[in-house]
């Protein structure tokens, strides 16, 4: 139960400097809104999302599903005041671009330390490794409500940028629930396998033949 007890703790702060990102990225951009609320901190309590950020992660590991799912608070941003054309495509991709960063420190970690420090040390820096790169990959999956979409969008003609965030928009405010639904649903029975073998090879690059 201890190496569970870490192992969600690892999967929660892993979320929460995901959203730190979004909102400091934001902030650098010029919109103070998630400084304004609190939200640029490490303080967990401000990002908890109780379902989210334990209940579901915690299920998740107990049943020893091999599948990872949570969130936090998304953290507010007011798109209008970031400067640049791009801004809130830098902002959607911070998230995931921070959880690649902490898989390749905590794989540095692994690679400097193999066999110098106690395999339990060991193993939870491969969990946080494995943990930040499903993280990352499944954020920047090109469907909504997922970082991904922001990014995807960013690739379109403004036109047509703009009629699938309208339609994508619309839908969500009606259909939230019944959306995060499908899209989770999607994701377990179409995608997870996909997703497992993505992260076991980049993983495998970064931590090397170690593993």
């Amino acid at each position: 139960m201890a190496f569970e007890a870490i192992y969600i703790v690892i999967i929660m702060f892993s979320i929460i400097l995901h959203e730190v990102a979004h909102g400091y990225s934001a902030y650098m951009l010029g919109d103070p809104t998630a400084k304004n609320e609190g939200r640029l901190t490490l303080n967990p309590v401000p990002h908890v999302d109780m379902l989210g950020t334990i209940i579901i992660p915690a299920a998740l590991v107990i049943m020893s599903t091999g599948f990872i799912f949570g969130w936090a608070k998304p953290v507010p941003y007011n798109p209008y005041n970031l400067r640049g054309k791009f801004g809130e495509t830098i902002v959607a991709a911070a998230g995931p671009l921070t959880n690649i960063g902490i898989a390749i420190m905590f794989a540095l970690a692994f690679r400097l330390t193999v066999g110098m420090v106690p395999e339990a040390v060991s193993g939870l820096f491969v969990v946080a490794v494995f943990v930040n790169l499903f993280l990352a990959i499944l954020n920047l999956l090109p469907v909504p409500p997922l970082d991904g979409a922001k990014v995807f969008s960013a690739l379109l003609p403004t036109k047509h940028r703009l009629m699938l965030e309208n339609k994508i928009a619309s839908f969500i405010n009606v259909n939230s629930i019944i959306f995060m639904i499908i899209v989770l649903l999607f994701i377990v029975f179409f995608l997870l396998d996909y997703l497992v073998i993505a992260v076991q090879m980049m993983s495998s690059v970064l931590l090397g033949s170690s593993i």
